[in-house]
Order: C-alpha cells, then sequence, then structure tokens
C-alpha cells in the first residue's frame, strides 16, 4: 500500500501588514480579471455581431451563383457561373442538397480566379447540421479555419450557405487581452507597492504599540524594581488603533503602579527579614549560652531537667541556624556581592559527600568524579553550602538504604555537579515550587523524616546558584530525583574517576 505524502501547507503572511497588503492585491486582481474578462467577452461578441450584418446584407447571392457552375476567369466582374462582386476576400459559399453539399467555394484573397476549396468530411457533417434559419453559427472547419456561417432555404428546397472568417476577430480580441493583461499587471504592481506603503504608514501607530509591548515582555517583572518603557505613542482616539494605543498606555499605568505598590512592599518585607536575622542572633545566642551552662552545673540536676535543657540548646542552635539562613537569602535579595575566588569544586564535594556520610551512615554514597580538579570562581563558603543543602536534602527525605549518586564533569566550559537519589521521588504537584522558600510537601518522601529545616534548603541553593551566574533544576520521578547544577568552570578535564564512599 502506498503512503501519502503530504503536501506543504501554503504559507500565509503572518504579519497583519502583510495580510492587509495581500487582500488588497487580490481584490484589485480579482477586479482587474473581471473587468479584462467582461471586456473580452463584449468585445468577441460585438465582432461576431458586425459579422453576422455582413452576412445578412450580402445575402445568399454568392451560394446561388455556384449552382450554375464552375467559375471562369471571364467571370471577373459576376455572372450566372459565380457571382463574387461585392464579396470579401475569404468569404465562404456552400449549397447543399438533400444534407449533401453539392458546391462549395472560397473567394481569394489575390487575383487567383480558383474558387474551389477542399472540405473534409468532418467540415461536411459540421455544414450539413447549421440550421437554415438566417441567423449567424460558428463552425470549426479544419480545411479552411474558424467561420461565422448563416444558412438560407433556397427557392428549389436547397440550403445555401455564407460565411465569413473569424481569424480577423480572433486576432483583435487575443491583442486586447495581451493588453488587458500588460496594463492590468502594471497596474496590480504600482497597486500593490502604493498599497503596502500606505498600509505600513496607517499601520504605524500600532507598529509602535507592538514594538513597547515587545519591550514590556521582555522585561524581568517577577522580582525587584521595574522601569518600564516609555509609553506608546497615542493616535486619534476616534480610531481602533487610537483607542488600542490608549487603552495600553492606561493598562500600562496601573502595571506601573502595581509593580511600584510590590516592590516597596518586597522592600519594606527584605528589611524585616534583615533587622528581625540581625536582632534575634543574640537572644537566641544568649538561650543557647544559657541552656548549655545550665547543662554544666555541677550540682545534681533531675533528668527531666537535663533533658529540658537539652532541647532547648538543640532547638536554639536550630533556630540560629534559620537565623542565619534567612540573614543570606536577605543579604543575596539586596544583591550584596559574593567573594570571587578560585574554588576547587572537586575537594567541596568530597569534603560535603564525606561530611554526608557521616551524618547518615544508613544510605549509600557514591562519587563520580573527573580526573583532573575542577576549579569555578565563587564563594567557598557558600558553595560548600550548596553542596550540604543538597545532600541533607537526598538524606533527610530518602529511606534508609537509599544511593545517592554525586556526579561531577564540565561541559562546554561549564561545571556540571548531578545529585541522584533512587528514593520515592518528589510528588509532581510540589516540583514547580521547590526552589522557593518554606516550600514543604505534605508528604514527606519519607514519612519518618526527622531534623527537617523549614523550608529553606533549596530556595538557599536556588538563591546561592543564582549569584554566582548558574542554574539548578531538578528532574523527579519514584525511584529517580536528580539535582542539576552548573557553573563557569575551567576547560573540561581528560579522564574520569569512580569512587565509592560506603
Amino acid at each position: 500500500m502506498r503512503r501519502l505524502r503530504h503536501l506543504p501547507r501554503p504559507r500565509f503572511p503572518r504579519t497583519l501588514r502583510a495580510r492587509l497588503t495581500a487582500g488588497l492585491v487580490v481584490l484589485l486582481a480579482v477586479s482587474c480579471a473581471a473587468v479584462g474578462l467582461a471586456a473580452v467577452v463584449e468585445l468577441d461578441g460585438f465582432l461576431t455581431g458586425r459579422l453576422d450584418q455582413q452576412l445578412q446584407q450580402s445575402g445568399p447571392t454568392f451560394p446561388q451563383s455556384l449552382e450554375h457552375g464552375k467559375y471562369k476567369p471571364s467571370d471577373r466582374d459576376g455572372d450566372e457561373h459565380g457571382d463574387t462582386r461585392r464579396q470579401a476576400a475569404g468569404t465562404f459559399g456552400a449549397r447543399l442538397v438533400n444534407g449533401r453539399i453539392t458546391n462549395a467555394a472560397l473567394v481569394p484573397a489575390d487575383d487567383d480566379p480558383d474558387l474551389t476549396v477542399g472540405l473534409t468530411a468532418r467540415d461536411r457533417t459540421a455544414l450539413a447540421e447549421v440550421p437554415a434559419n438566417g441567423r449567424g453559427h460558428t463552425v470549426r472547419l479544419r480545411s479552411i479555419g474558424d467561420y461565422r456561417i448563416v444558412a438560407w432555404t433556397g427557392l428549389d428546397g436547397d440550403v445555401l450557405m455564407t460565411g465569413l472568417p473569424l481569424e480577423p476577430v480572433h486576432a483583435t480580441v487575443h491583442r486586447l487581452e495581451l493588453v488587458a493583461a500588460v496594463v492590468f499587471g502594471l497596474a496590480l504592481v504600482v497597486a500593490g507597492v502604493a498599497g503596502a506603503l500606505w498600509v505600513r504608514w496607517s499601520l504605524r501607530p500600532l507598529s509602535r504599540v507592538a514594538a513597547t509591548a515587545t519591550r514590556v515582555s521582555e522585561l524581568p517583572l517577577a522580582s525587584g524594581e521595574v522601569a518600564l518603557p516609555p509609553r506608546a505613542p497615542e493616535s486619534d482616539p476616534r480610531g481602533e488603533v487610537g483607542r488600542v494605543a490608549t487603552a495600553f498606555n492606561r493598562m500600562l499605568g496601573h502595571v506601573e503602579d502595581a509593580l511600584t505598590k510590590r516592590h516597596a512592599s518586597e522592600e519594606r518585607l527584605r528589611t524585616f527579614a534583615a533587622d528581625a536575622s540581625h536582632e534575634l542572633r543574640t537572644p537566641v545566642a544568649s538561650v543557647r549560652g544559657h541552656a548549655e551552662l545550665a547543662l554544666f552545673h555541677p550540682g545534681p540536676v533531675p533528668p527531666e531537667i537535663t533533658r529540658a535543657l537539652e532541647r532547648i540548646a538543640a532547638e536554639s542552635a536550630r533556630m540560629g541556624e534559620m537565623v542565619d539562613d534567612l540573614l543570606l537569602l536577605a543579604r543575596l535579595d539586596a544583591g550584596r556581592p559574593l567573594e570571587r575566588t578560585p574554588v576547587d569544586l572537586t575537594r567541596l564535594v568530597l569534603d560535603a559527600v564525606t561530611d554526608a556520610r557521616a551524618a547518615g551512615p544508613d544510605h549509600r554514597w557514591s562519587l563520580d568524579l573527573p580526573e583532573d580538579p575542577v576549579t569555578v570562581p565563587g564563594d567557598t563558603h557558600r558553595l560548600h553550602q550548596v553542596l550540604a543543602n543538597l545532600l541533607a536534602n537526598a538524606r533527610l527525605h530518602t529511606p534508609a538504604g537509599t544511593k545517592v549518586t554525586v556526579t561531577l564533569e564540565t561541559d562546554g566550559g561549564r561545571a556540571v555537579l548531578h545529585v541522584h537519589d533512587d528514593g520515592p521521588g518528589i510528588p509532581a504537584d510540589v516540583q514547580p515550587g521547590v526552589f522557593e522558600r518554606f516550600t514543604r510537601a505534605e508528604h514527606r518522601r519519607r514519612q519518618d523524616a526527622t531534623g527537617a529545616g523549614a523550608g529553606l534548603g533549596l530556595s538557599i541553593v536556588a538563591a546561592v546558584v543564582e549569584a554566582h551566574a548558574g542554574t539548578v533544576t531538578l528532574r523527579s520521578r519514584p525511584g529517580a530525583t536528580t539535582f542539576t547544577v552548573e557553573l563557569s568552570a575551567t576547560p573540561a578535564p581528560q579522564g574520569r574517576r569512580a569512587v565509592s564512599t560506603g
């Protein structure tokens, strides 16, 4: 069975300007074709009617003379053997008796006295079918061409036919067709160019609105202070384009007001977070210090008091880490620059995995590192925090026995770090906002996870990586979760080595 080939779809103009211009040209082309067709049909009918008038005026004189005998040179002025007087060159005459042509002649164009014409069998059949009603009929004769034929009934019951050639009519009509095609073609070209310029000038205000909208769409409106571009120039408000420009400018004004209010609110919230973090560090450290001091009291302390003091110290330490995380996020939001020193990312990965193995001995940890060290420009402490948070996320939210694989590689001048685990995966409804602050799944990947934070770990990862002009992405499904971090790096290493740490 043959497969049907899909033909390419016709390409239509996409822009409004191109569509309007194309529509104008198409309408003009249809109008020109209609006018040209009407002119050709009218001219053809007019010229054919003139031939019929000539045939009516000349009457059956010429075919009547044919029944007396063959035309002779001495009969040039006309007698009973063939009257050619007042007959135009090329005039055809024929006599039919009982549906059969007995005589047929053609007036010559020069002094040649021979009037005979050779008709084919098909020509004779076509002539026999012409009704003898005294009206013109077009007959195509293969031997002499297209003719306009008029037939009359003779006095003795025969049929007399007279015809004139249609070649002059066809030549005139074809000439008109050629002239019309050239004139209308030039008119279409001129109208197309002029129409394109007119449409472009008419839609210029709309193009400005589109250009302004494009510039607005390219602005980072998600966060930070945004300066909107100048408004689109307004035109006549009575027209559609003017109303669109006015409505668009009014909408931009509302958007700018909303962005200004949002930015002011974010600034107040950021300032509050930073101030609160600064203010909370001292009392939290004080509470932790007093709890630890009470634990070192030499005297006897009841066990429940000791347990309470230990919990106070642990929660104070956790609160201190949370305060430090909030302060870090506030600093990153404020755009404070990080250190930019060469960082041995390979060493950081080794140290972070070693620490994670010590904290999670019930997990299986695997390393896949390049032979040569990978160096990236950045802040050593913050990049170590990125690695620690990713590994802690894999450790805290996966069950015991889960295999966690850390892969470091280079690709096109960028360092690529993968943290993969074969745990239960992250719920699909949580994945879109996993890097947002305080995002926590209702059902954790590990139902018995303990020691989970406040949902700031991955948001710190995203903020630190973004501050290093890098990217972090997530791919997760049941049995496979991978976090990928890309950073600028030195040229790619030559080899790789695999390390299993337990």
